[in-house]
């Protein structure tokens, strides 16, 4: 991917990362495990979506896998609440 969009975990929300993914675009993560940096490349092939970690390479074949791992692995802010 020629132009990825690079963010630190925390700093979108999990619908602007699937918005980013939506329009082709990689999304590279800046994350902290154990005190060290480490980038993971979120990806969307037009059917399955893709989590490129140094380690592992995770698939999810729904967007709402994609928005669950997104949440539990920390990549995206929580959405903002009206308190009510």
């Amino acid at each position: 991917m020629a132009n990825p969009l690079r963010i630190g975990e925390g700093e979108l929300e999990a619908d602007a990362i699937l918005e980013v993914l939506h329009e082709g675009r990689w999304v590279v993560v800046t994350t902290t495990v154990m005190g060290e940096e480490h980038e993971v490349t979120l990806r969307h092939d037009g059917s399955t979506y893709y989590c490129d970690t140094p380690t592992r390479l995770h698939r999810h074949e729904s967007e709402a896998e994609m928005r669950t791992c997104i949440r539990r692995m920390g990549y995206g802010k929580e959405a903002a609440t009206d308190g009510a």
